[in-house]
């Protein structure tokens, strides 16, 4: 019976395995070698006959589960080299017949509930960014940017990416000094005070993280902006009021596509007549689709990455006019590496906070991440919007000028005073 799993294995390792070389330990000692490049070079060793089963049955879901549970152990080369010939595979092979009829299956549970309602958003919200703050001070940068930073060059250090992340943003803000901005999915709020301190605008960030509000608010108090700055622990959807400018950056992601109408007409209803909004998501290069079961089990309950034909269609019909649309394409990879580099170095001390098979799910998730983003057409995608036709620049020019400007702002202000555990 082992020797017939084993054989099953093997024959589905040979068609679907493309780029590097992947050595398979099989639970009978067995061992077969597959790939079609010399690099990367991982080799693994599965525990049993019931992971090979699971592996065929269900790959999408198992493949972390295994790692977690140590059932297939790495014996050569590191998780990201394993999941980078898996996401090139993926990219390179069409599935077999019954994982394309599992996703199939879930893509139709998908479709029949789309949506984030209020009763679970605060619940998913809670699943992940309540965790410790220990854990994102691991690999989080200086002001907790827990979103895909801008990197100028390649080699350029995670804090300074993030910091040009903010200024790029504000600079399509277009925000003049005194405006009122919304911040939706504000975060640890270092969005909001770099609007307050460098573009001197008022700011209302909301989110609907406990932790993150009890954080953020601190660090308006602490930096003295508490007349500049109103941090709220409220669902974007009861949001009043009007807002001259409205950013989000990393929340659409669990917004849910059954709620995109509502979010995208919250934003035309807030907005003035020469109003301007700015949308920060992840995207993905392909067609629409579920989101892999593995994440929405252990990582992000309720998310959904969209395509652009998720968001454009509904952009229309809420009556806003996309006025600019830029792709970050690698910039996330570069940003997950330096996040998972952060996180292997203080991985014992993670260990001891929670235990391993927990650090083996996050060290998977940020290499999964990571290799989405560089072989499986995983974007960024920043949408720019208004009400009309004239209020934005015809040209992107006023983007790096404005930039230009908020580089010799920030060069005489004083540094923000880190950033302490709530109580």
């Amino acid at each position: 019976m082992i020797a017939m799993f084993d054989r099953l294995l093997i024959n589905f390792l040979k068609v679907h395995v493309k780029g590097g070389t992947l050595h398979v330990v099989l639970p009978s000692g067995a061992s077969v070698s597959v790939g079609d490049l010399p690099s990367p070079k991982v080799g693994v060793k599965i525990a049993d006959a019931a992971a090979i089963i699971s592996l065929l049955r269900d790959p999408d879901l198992a493949f972390g589960e295994l790692f977690m549970d140590q059932r297939l152990q790495l014996l050569e080369g590191s998780v990201y080299d394993l999941l980078s010939i898996a996401a090139q595979s993926v990219r390179n092979v069409k599935p077999a017949a019954w994982i394309l009829a599992l996703r199939r299956l879930r893509d139709a549970a998908w479709r029949l509930f789309p949506g984030n309602p209020k009763a679970k958003a605060k619940a998913n919200v809670a699943h992940h960014y309540d965790l410790d703050f220990r854990l994102y001070r691991t690999f989080l940068d200086e002001d907790f940017q827990y979103s895909c930073a801008y990197f100028e060059s390649e080699d350029q250090s995670l804090d300074d990416a993030q910091l040009a992340k903010k200024r790029h943003i504000a600079a399509k803000l277009l925000v003049r000094p005194g405006q009122h901005v919304l911040d939706i999915g504000c975060g640890w709020g270092g969005l909001a005070l770099y609007l307050a301190r460098v573009c001197k605008a008022r700011v209302t960030g909301v989110t609907l993280s406990e932790e993150q509000h009890k954080v953020a608010r601190a660090r308006v108090a602490k930096a003295g902006l508490d007349d500049m700055i109103d941090i709220r622990l409220i669902d974007y959807r009861d949001v009043e009021g009007s807002f001259d400018r409205v950013v989000s950056v990393g929340m659409f992601e669990h917004v849910g596509k059954g709620d995109y109408r509502a979010f995208f007409d919250k934003l035309r209803n807030v907005l003035p007549e020469d109003g301007v909004a700015l949308l920060h998501t992840i995207g993905c290069g392909d067609e629409p689709g579920p989101t892999n079961p593995w994440v929405t089990k252990y990582i992000f309950p309720g998310g959904y990455i969209p395509a652009l034909s998720d968001m454009t269609p509904v952009i229309e019909k809420s009556d806003l006019i996309t006025t600019d649309i830029e792709t970050l394409r690698l910039h996330y990879a570069y940003t997950l590496k330096a996040w998972r580099d952060r996180f292997l170095v203080r991985h014992d001390e993670m260990a001891k906070l929670y235990d391993e098979r927990f650090c083996r799910m996050w060290e998977f998730f940020l290499a999964a991440s990571e290799a989405a983003f560089r072989f499986d057409r995983t974007l960024v995608f920043q949408v720019q919007m208004a009400k009309h036709e004239d209020t934005v620049p015809i040209t992107r020019d006023y983007i790096a000028r404005r930039e230009a400007e908020f580089r010799k702002i920030e060069a005489g202000l004083p540094p923000l005073a880190p950033i302490v555990p709530p109580s």
